[in-house]
């Protein structure tokens, strides 16, 4: 099959070098995105009077025969269409004719690229979107399933402070929340339509891009022909989005794998998404957790990959540009499948707190709401954090507690320390007094989820 393009060319292109240059076995997956920006096009032509309207009803006609068939599998794409563009447009010419030929009027492949790069990662941005949206929901309702529940706080991975079960669960809700807002804002800064930047200069036909774009769904054109073509950061902004996202789901997918171990068994995965040993009976591993915490490297190098591809290249369009595709199509796929099993694997997911509960009263985890009860007292905070490091040290060298101290211990570490002054210092008194905004005490848990809840029936691409 000759080539569009080999008009200047005496010699076809070697048959290595065809399969090298070719992107159709990947950038076939865009093939509605490129018949909805042709539509578009041809549909201003008609507009402008650059084509017949007999013309344009004919080729919009052999486009969606044309949809029709790749989505009924009839049309098998081969190396020899070398791209989407390509492949649709010789099928749509060698259907209805020279009339098909005109569809190419007044644009480019670099800009036809462009198009459906952006309609198709603003459709699968929209998904994506919603995705979080729904790992939101499940999040908020485990959060107020457990905002009683008091489990371990963690620095160091040593045990830290009491704090809530839904506490925790917010916290994640502020990560993912954050993913959110950021996806909105790339969604918005890269809805704008490079049809009919051609090249890279424009064009001297009487085109109208406000109507490509209002057709096409973009919020306005392309301010530059030139940047129209070769940018290619609404792609990198949301390889980093993908990045952090999926940074914040092995984080979480991190704290399953060790709350699932036998010297935590602070959870339950439910079956379905472990699997078991091929020699040891009973384990039951949890896979998934493991896996999305892995997956994280291919998105990671998904964004390095585009980054690198374009640090070097020159206004306007490079071939290097071609390298675009795989990097966020793989990015995609990850990241949306990532979402949706870890948010079912959340749903399916029960704290044992029975195994929690047991932990408590280990690592003085009240140290700090002793040392804050002293500074209400009038001692400095930092004679008081003093004061509980020695109650500590007391109670490791007598294998206790620090309800356990006697008074004459409380008083040989410091005349101002006493049973009475103590007060409650249970591990729930200690969770419920911490009310400070932000805090883990169980109603201010409930105010953050109110305030989750409300930011996330308030969002309006749902």
């Amino acid at each position: 099959m000759a080539s569009l393009w080999g008009g200047r060319f005496e010699k076809d292109m070697d048959e290595i070098v065809k399969k090298y240059n070719a992107s159709i076995f990947f950038d076939q997956r865009m093939y509605n995105e490129d018949i909805d920006g042709s539509i578009a096009h041809v549909t201003m032509l008609g507009r402008q009077g650059i084509v017949t309207e007999e013309e344009k009803e004919q080729i919009i006609a052999g486009l969606e025969e044309i949809r029709e068939d790749i989505a009924a599998g009839r049309i098998v794409f081969t190396v020899e269409d070398e791209d989407i563009h390509m492949g649709i447009e010789s099928r749509l010419t060698a259907r209805i004719g020279d009339v098909g030929k005109k569809l190419h009027t007044a644009r480019s492949r670099n800009d036809q690229c462009q198009v459906d790069g952006r309609l198709y990662l603003k459709r699968e941005i929209r998904e994506i979107l919603n995705s979080l949206c729904c790992l939101e929901s499940v999040i908020l309702e485990k959060a107020e399933k457990y905002a009683d529940q008091i489990t371990v706080g963690f620095t160091h991975l040593q045990h830290a402070q009491p704090i809530t079960i839904g506490f925790v669960f917010m916290a994640y809700f502020q990560m993912f929340k954050r993913d959110i807002q950021r996806l909105t804002d790339t969604l918005e800064r890269m809805d704008h339509n490079p049809l009919g930047s051609c090249a890279l200069a424009g064009t001297t036909m009487p085109i109208d891009r406000q109507l490509t774009s209002q057709l096409l769904g973009f919020a306005a054109p392309c301010e530059n022909a030139m940047d129209g073509v070769s940018d290619r950061d609404y792609s990198l902004e949301f390889l980093s989005d993908a990045s952090i996202s999926m940074m914040h789901l092995s984080r979480w997918a991190e704290e399953f794998a060790w709350w699932n171990s036998s010297e935590f068994s602070y959870i339950a995965i439910d079956d379905s998404f472990c699997t078991g040993s091929s020699i040891m009976p009973q384990k039951k591993n949890p896979d998934m957790a493991e896996l999305i915490r892995g997956k994280v490297g291919r998105v990671y190098g998904d964004l390095m990959q585009l980054l690198t591809v374009m640090k070097g290249t020159p206004l306007a369009y490079n071939k290097d540009f071609q390298e675009d595709k795989e990097s966020l199509f793989d990015a995609v796929d990850t990241w949306k499948a990532t979402i949706d099993i870890f948010t079912r694997m959340l749903d399916k997911t029960e704290f044992r707190m029975d195994h929690i509960e047991k932990q408590l009263s280990r690592g003085f985890l009240n140290a700090t709401d002793i040392a804050e009860h002293f500074a209400k007292q009038g001692i400095p905070f930092r004679e008081a954090h003093a004061i509980v490091g020695r109650m500590v040290k007391a109670c490791e060298s007598k294998n206790c507690d620090f309800q356990d101290l006697t008074e004459e211990d409380l008083q040989s570490i410091d005349s101002r320390v006493t049973k009475a002054s103590l007060g409650d210092i249970s591990i729930r008194s200690c969770v419920n007094a911490r009310m400070s905004f932000g805090g883990t005490a169980p109603a201010e848990v409930r105010r953050q989820i109110a305030v989750g809840k409300a930011w996330l029936d308030s969002l309006e691409f749902q």
